[in-house]
């Protein structure tokens, strides 16, 4: 039984006056402000401090009062807003601390498009995309309303191309626009497993090349997983004409799925029926589709509005939470989002129309595992679960109570007749939803608290500063408890780096290391339950990633989905460590000179066997017909050779060298992807047409003949694992930042972002 709330807020005096007013905040903040929020001059130069920043984000919010009330005190309010964020308690999300009393005034980070299965409607929703994605927001897709690959298209004759085929425009569409200027697109694709191109949407990220922009979710339905458990079939069902066409064995589908998260994370998985359950408005219309990170289901042309308070800030000095405090902020929360939802600016009518009409908000947290260090509970108990319920519990109880009286002022939301909330006893509430735990990357970074109600990613971490200068980070608790216990030293400090975990490090303490588990220490079961504690009192989704070691197996992978769907989860997402080309991981932060060292004496091509097995494909480039080789060995693909229809010349001899260089690369652990990537593309000033299509060069028809290799063998999935052979990211451990260079990589809450710029690969 949960803590009475009410009990805990008694005789807890107010810290309000003895916090600073002036917002305190880390040089990696600064960092980011600088770069990503604060205003800038034509020559990108900071026009604003933080303190500015966070004053316009404040007035712009609690103007919106005095369409309310005439006698609104905006003063009051805007300094109530001010405190909250200044103080680091709460922030909202980006495009609010970017946007809000700017010319841009996009405030929401998340929007779900229609998609119909008729092409004027897939193109608005591309033109809709960009729209949005200018703005600075994310966006979500359903395409199971399209209609399957190879079905009728009435009004040509013609087949379909199908729902994956059309991904990649909306792909392609995303890869050129910039966000505002500070934030890239991201997407969610999410196709029902009953759509009868459901294979096809499963392994169409196999290859990293593909689909870059998209996450990707297969939306399970309960009728799938009793068909799983029971080891039967389940029926395709074509969207256009509601047919069943085919019957697939579930489990042969379930196992696929799991293989390919096991791959490299794509798909990811959403229980529909349970997210539909939850639909707050079910007579406005089904949910199909969440925002990019799969937290937030929406209906179509919905937005909503996140922010989330700082947890790290409700813990008193004697180590207890501050449910008083906590309470009181909440409040301001709740206050500020409704704002937000009129200050906004939306990028599309449909969009204002349908979140004005239910007023989704979506209040979470962030600095969770902050909080139970604070408290001396280790993230990996029974404690934190219990602790996660009780505090989501008092969340949404506090919030939705404001929700109510914000109605007794203002009014319902205008589809709130028919709502689930529509019962009769004459209660009122403003918000259609009020709480939803998203990802916090980078406003953790200018909080400088841990992401979302992840554990710690690393205890430590190097930062580069300068060009040849790298600085390590320590968790601010850790190194004071080090120098308390006097075991901290530099040295160690860097160990930790380049381990990320201090679980084999003897110097460091039992207890100490207890408190301090990192996203690896702790096993996927301990993920996948204090994911569902929050998800028991959490109106929307909760977003969260299940960290797997690279050892880990598909029955791992398996049992884990199994276990969120007992276990009450929304969805589900992955990541096996160093599963993707790019390890993301920023654990092990050796040092450029370090991983220089490391790799010449252990990267070698593997030998050629006596035998070998291959085939040959012909494209036909701006030279001439140009023939590509391909042959594989046991542990994958192993040699490439090309030669052009005429022999000799330069142009034949730049084509071998090429194929020879890719074999060595093929050979030493380089995985085919990352190679066909690095040349796919590559344009000359004659490109060649013929039955495959437009060939931009020689390099690109050798990059094309892999493609078409690796697609006619499914089974070759495993080449990107290199054989036995250490990669380069496993030998360095960790990618620098695309961005700024520095090993702060972190994969959680269904992103990555770095820690020390605020780069983020979701938006």
């Amino acid at each position: 039984m949960l803590v009475n709330q009410s009990q805990k807020v008694a005789g807890k005096g107010s810290r309000l006056a003895a916090l600073p007013l002036q917002p305190q905040l880390s040089p990696n903040a600064m960092k980011v402000l600088e770069k990503r929020y604060l205003k800038k001059d034509e020559e990108g130069n900071p026009v604003e401090t933080p303190t500015e920043m966070f004053r316009r984000v404040a007035r712009t919010i609690a103007a919106v009062d005095a369409a309310h009330s005439p006698e609104a005190d905006l003063e009051a309010t805007e300094e109530e807003f001010y405190r909250m964020m200044a103080r680091l308690e709460f922030l909202p999300n980006s495009p609010t601390l970017m946007n809000a009393g700017r010319e841009l005034g996009q405030l929401s980070a998340c929007f779900v498009l229609p998609v119909e299965d008729s092409m004027e409607s897939i193109f608005d929703a591309i033109k809709n995309t960009a729209l949005i994605h200018k703005s600075g927001g994310g966006t979500g897709f359903s395409f199971s309303r399209i209609r399957p690959s190879s079905d009728v298209v009435l009004s040509t004759k013609g087949v379909s191309s199908g729902p994956i085929s059309f991904m990649t425009v909306f792909d392609a569409a995303t890869e050129t626009i910039k966000q505002g200027g500070t934030r890239r697109g991201a997407n969610m694709g999410i196709l029902r497993v009953d759509h009868p191109d459901i294979l096809d949407f499963i392994t169409c990220k196999q290859q990293n090349n593909r689909l870059n922009n998209f996450n990707i979710s297969v939306a399970l339905t309960e009728e799938f997983m009793e068909a799983v458990e029971q080891e039967s079939e389940y029926d395709l069902v074509n969207p256009r004409t509601g047919e069943i066409v085919k019957s697939l064995e579930a489990r042969r589908v379930f196992d696929m799925i799991v293989n390919l998260a096991w791959k490299n994370g794509d798909p990811g998985i959403i229980f529909l029926d349970r997210i539909n359950r939850d639909n707050p408005t079910p007579h406005i219309g089904e949910i199909e589709s969440t925002n990019p990170c799969g937290e937030q289901p929406l209906l179509p042309f919905e937005s909503c509005n996140l922010g989330s308070v700082n947890l790290a800030k409700m813990v008193d000095s004697a180590g207890e939470l501050d449910y008083e405090h906590l309470g009181r902020t909440i409040d301001s929360a709740v206050h500020f989002l409704d704002n937000v939802i009129d200050a906004n600016n939306y990028p599309l009518p449909e969009i204002e129309k349908m979140t004005k009409a239910n007023r989704k908000i979506g209040l979470g947290l962030m600095g969770f595992a902050d909080m139970l260090i604070g408290m001396g509970i280790p993230y990996n108990s029974e404690e934190a679960v219990t602790i996660a319920e009780e505090v989501m519990s008092f969340i949404q109880e506090r919030a939705r109570r404001c929700s109510v009286r914000l109605a007794e002022d203002r009014g319902t939301f205008p589809n709130f007749t028919g709502s689930i909330f529509d019962t009769g006893d004459g209660l009122k509430i403003r918000n259609a939803t009020t709480t939803t735990i998203a990802p916090t990357g980078t406003l953790s970074i200018i909080a400088n608290c841990s992401s979302g109600i992840e554990p710690l990613f690393a205890v430590s971490y190097i930062r580069n500063v300068l060009d040849n200068t790298e600085m390590v980070e320590v968790h601010r608790a850790f190194e004071q408890m080090a120098k308390d216990g006097g075991f901290y030293s530099p040295e160690l400090m860097k160990e930790i780096a380049r381990k990320g975990s201090i679980a084999n490090i003897p110097e460091v303490p039992e207890n100490i290391k207890s408190l301090f588990v990192t996203a690896h220490d702790v096993i996927p079961e301990w993920h996948i339950r204090m994911q569902a504690a929050f998800q028991k009192f959490t109106d929307n989704a909760v977003s969260k990633t299940v960290n797997f070691p690279h050892d880990a197996t598909t029955d791992d992978v398996e049992q884990v989905y199994k276990l969120a769907y007992r276990t009450g989860c929304k969805g589900v997402t992955i990541y096996r460590d160093g599963s993707r080309e790019v390890q993301v991981l920023n654990i092990g932060g050796v040092s450029k000179a370090e991983a220089a060292a490391i790799v010449p004496g252990q990267v070698k091509p593997r030998p050629r066997p006596g035998f070998i097995t291959g085939g040959t494909h012909k494209l036909t480039s701006g030279c001439g017909n140009i023939y590509v080789t391909i042959n594989q060995d046991e542990h994958g693909l192993f040699e490439v050779f090309s030669s052009m229809g005429l022999a000799g010349g330069c142009k034949g001899a730049q084509s071998e060298a090429i194929a020879r260089l890719i074999s060595l690369a093929l050979r030493s652990g380089v995985a085919a992807d990352a190679v066909v990537k690095a040349v796919r593309g590559i344009r000359c000033p004659s490109p060649g047409f013929g039955e495959g299509g437009k060939v931009n060069s020689c390099p690109d028809a050798i990059a094309q003949a892999l493609l078409a290799h690796l697609e006619k063998m499914p089974q070759m999935g495993a080449v990107t694992k290199a054989s036995d052979l250490p990669s380069m990211a496993e030998l360095a451990h960790c990618p620098e930042c695309p961005e700024c260079g520095s090993t702060g990589l972190e994969f959680g809450e269904g992103c990555v972002f770095c820690r020390s710029c605020g780069f983020s690969r979701c938006g």
